[in-house]
């Protein structure tokens, strides 16, 4: 029997602030919602890093601007946007780089729970869920991607992305239909 989980990926407000999207954090939590309801585990992903950044090479063109700056990383960036804040029970798994898998622990919480099946939602289409959606493929795991549940600082892409590149790989719906299918 398959079992599925809804990954909410790097809904942080660092990252939402970027997405202006006002009716983007609604249909996240009734994706949520209509999980919980169900019993599928809610998991939620972070980017974190520790003080001083030691797990950023500065080859990195996407993090490596952080490595030997000295910033310090303030820990309140991993905390998830509260209007879709994690509850009691919820897995939250902190990354290392785009993908949901890189430097993480999700593989481990994921084996260990019987889980089989992603469900994906999470900013940006173009990053967190194209890059999580490849690896689980690769992991052999089945997936959703909830297109709505997802966002993209180029349209366009994200289009392309939803509509062309990850029905190879996924199941590709709404929040709605979803929901409607719990």
């Amino acid at each position: 029997m398959t079992k599925h989980a809804l990954l909410v990926m790097d809904v942080q407000p660092v990252v939402v602030d970027r997405y202006p999207d006002p009716a983007y954090l609604p249909r996240l939590r009734e994706a949520i919602e209509a999980a919980r309801a169900s019993g599928t585990p809610v998991i939620y992903v972070v980017v974190g890093f520790r003080p001083g950044f030691p797990e950023i090479s500065s080859r990195n063109k996407m993090f490596g601007a952080l490595a030997g700056s000295g910033a310090p990383f303030d820990e309140k960036l991993t905390r998830v946007h509260p209007d879709v804040a994690p509850e009691a029970g919820d897995v939250v798994v902190t990354k290392r780089r785009v993908s949901a898998f890189a430097g993480s622990d999700l593989d481990v919480v994921l084996r260990a729970g019987g889980i089989d099946h992603l469900v994906l939602t999470g900013i940006a289409t173009s990053g967190v869920v194209l890059s999580t959606l490849r690896q689980a493929a690769d992991l052999d795991f089945g997936l959703t991607v909830l297109a709505d549940g997802c966002l993209d600082a180029d349209p366009e892409v994200h289009r392309v992305l939803t509509e062309k590149v990850f029905p190879g790989q996924a199941d590709v719906t709404t929040v709605a239909e979803w929901v409607a299918a719990r």
